[in-house]
């Protein structure tokens, strides 16, 4: 897509040299910075206060080690992303302050982190038998953060350059030399990386536009020698192509809402620095398929910052504002500029607006920062969307409000980046808060993406709403598990999709048929309706719901569902479930959550309504309601 349209030999005319690509204001620049709002300055010199004389956090090899020790994956990265966000914050203090205060603890930042034997993390390593989990600095591997950090050192030196050659020359050589080691020769040299896409057996997801767009900036910025430069964006453009090749057509991310920041997120920065160093000339934000995958942020949001977190992804999301509204910027989208524009609002604080990588933060200080002042801040709310593709239906009861209704619903396959076995498994929140949900995902283990990963309960069917388990037997991951006879219906009075979720188990469930519709009737209640067929006598069907509220049995077929406190002064909705048709009875259990994902968004506990078919008949119906 890319390079048919902009070839390799065209970019040598169109991307300006390394030293004539100024996208943003440097820190000698100081017109520029001293005209941003003072709040601003004031974050920015108060997040530099908090970490100076910071005391940059070991990395000691054991915590690296105990990846395959043990699995912990936390014990690691928890330093090792304390250093980069503490340089952000020094970097960016520095250049709104420029008197020097900041500067040795930047350095100290840079120093320490040229001297990790590896940018990569323990989990992405590349492993052999006598490692024992330690990184072989002759052959660094390109992941996620070798890429992430590559650039932060990169536009750390496009900022303070001269003011770091004051304190040492070695300093600005160091950086070059650590990024072109560890970035810029490996990616430009190997073509065994998986997600450069060269192997046809490999699925690609949100690693190859994360890497890219930081491979980009870093090739951009630091590459002094113009052939190199030019060999390295056209690679990188390749892996940019097949990831779009290989990508949904209707735009779904099926990692998630909170992935889309790294998978279309990411490609945006992708294509905003090829924009940028191209003085607009190589410009992709015409491609319907880049649209489309801008667009789904819109599509996926609740209400506030409650998201459809289907596959690997919590429900409360704060997408970058600056990303959100530059991408409507770029590619002419109302909803993605007013979406943009009211998280801008909801992320003004320290806390919250530093939390993305450098080049991010600055689009947003610079590129971007009228999405304040120039767009409503409000939330698009489309009233229904249906991604055929990937297989999910979004509907509410009415357009641009979180009133009411909502719910989401999916088919797919169970072959899915960042997977849950979850075909049919649906979501109802009313008024902008959760009644029935799905529980996200865990902290991150060895075994979350190793051979273990569904022993991991909330990965599982059976703790999905009502997606039945028959005699023990849940739904199997792989592509060819999938859902079929998918159609989807929407008009004024009401929102439906139908589908058939039978052949994601395998046989010994003893599932001819199971059919599955859940509609949305616009304010009145939404109804899940089962109708199934079993080739052989079943002793127990089990399906489950889900919910944060306080459930509680009032009668022998309804569940009656209270509000409770959620952490962040929120609150779960309330609601009445109600079941008919073949024999059932119903259990409550209480879940208690120790992970910190899930209790970030339910708290201690969520509850499981267990639906229980017990010798059920070889035919049969299960309608269920929600009600107010």
């Amino acid at each position: 897509m890319i390079l048919s349209r902009f070839p390799s030999e065209s970019l040598t005319r169109l991307i300006v040299p390394a030293d004539r690509w100024t996208p943003f204001p440097a820190a000698a620049d100081r017109p520029a910075w001293e005209a941003l709002p003072p709040w601003i300055r004031a974050t920015l010199l108060a997040a530099g206060e908090a970490r100076r004389g910071f005391s940059w956090p070991f990395l000691p090899a054991s915590e690296s080690m105990s990846f395959l020790r043990d699995g912990n994956r936390t014990r690691y990265e928890s330093p090792y992303f304390a250093r980069r966000a503490a340089l952000v914050d020094l970097v960016l203090a520095e250049c709104a302050a420029a008197d020097g205060r900041f500067l040795d603890d930047a350095i100290n930042g840079i120093w320490a982190v040229c001297e990790e034997s590896s940018w990569s993390l323990p989990a992405h390593l590349e492993r052999t038998a006598s490692n024992g989990g330690l990184p072989d600095v002759r052959t660094p591997m390109v992941d996620l953060f070798a890429a992430e950090t590559g650039a932060l050192l990169a536009w750390t030196a496009y900022l303070l350059g001269p003011r770091l050659t004051t304190v040492s020359a070695l300093l600005e050589t160091r950086i070059r030399d650590e990024i072109s080691h560890r970035v810029l020769t490996p990616a430009l040299t190997r073509d065994d990386f998986w997600w450069m896409g060269f192997d046809p057996r490999r699925h690609l997801n949100n690693w190859t536009p994360w890497i890219v767009s930081n491979w980009i900036a870093c090739a951009l910025l630091q590459e002094r020698d113009p052939a190199r430069r030019q060999a390295a964006l056209a690679k990188a453009i390749g892996c940019l192509d097949r990831f779009l090749a290989s990508h949904p057509a209707d735009g779904g991310c099926d990692e998630g809402p909170m992935y889309w920041t790294h998978a279309a997120a990411a490609l945006f920065d992708a294509l905003e620095w090829l924009h940028s160093a191209s003085a607009g000339r190589v410009n992709l934000f015409d491609e319907p398929l880049v649209q489309e995958m801008g667009r789904f942020i819109t599509r996926v949001q609740i209400a506030d910052l409650w998201f459809v977190n289907f596959a690997d992804a919590g429900p409360r999301v704060s997408p970058p504002a600056a990303v959100v509204y530059g991408y409507g910027v770029r590619t002419g989208d109302a909803g993605l500029q007013t979406l943009g524009a009211w998280l801008q609002r909801q992320q003004s604080s320290p806390s919250t607006r530093q939390k993305d990588s450098l080049g991010r933060v600055l689009l947003g200080l610079f590129t971007f920062r009228d999405a304040e002042t120039s767009m409503p801040a409000r939330s698009p709310l489309p009233r229904d969307a249906w991604l055929g593709v990937v297989g999910v239906m979004t509907a509410r009861d009415a357009a641009g409000s979180p009133d009411g209704w909502f719910v989401a619903a999916k088919g797919g396959h169970n072959g899915e980046s960042h997977n849950h076995n979850d075909i049919g498994n649906f979501l109802v929140y009313r008024d902008g808060a959760p009644l029935l949900v799905d529980v996200g995902v865990g902290s991150y283990t060895r075994q979350t993406f190793g051979p273990e990963r569904y022993t991991i309960w909330t990965m599982q069917s059976a703790w999905h709403n009502l997606l039945p388990t028959c005699d023990g037997v849940m739904q199997m991951p792989g592509r060819e598990r999938a859902s079929r006879e998918a159609h989807w219906h929407a008009d004024d009075g009401a929102a439906e999709l139908s589908l058939e979720i039978q052949e994601a188990y395998p046989p010994e469930a003893g599932l001819a048929r199971w059919q599955r519709t859940v509609r949305l009737e616009r304010a009145r209640r939404v109804v899940i309706e089962d109708t199934f067929t079993l080739t052989r006598d079943v002793k127990e069907v089990l399906l489950s719901l889900i919910t944060p509220s306080e459930p509680s049995l009032v009668a022998p077929d309804t569940i009656a569902l209270a509000p409770r406190e959620l952490p962040g002064n929120l609150h779960s909705a309330a609601g009445r479930v109600q079941l008919s048709g073949v024999p059932f009875t119903l259990d409550i259990e209480t879940v208690p959550l120790t992970s910190a994902l899930p209790t970030s968004a339910w708290g201690d506990r969520l509850y499981r309504i267990l639906v229980r078919l017990a010798n059920p008949p070889r035919t049969g119906r299960l309608l269920t309601e929600v009600l107010p």
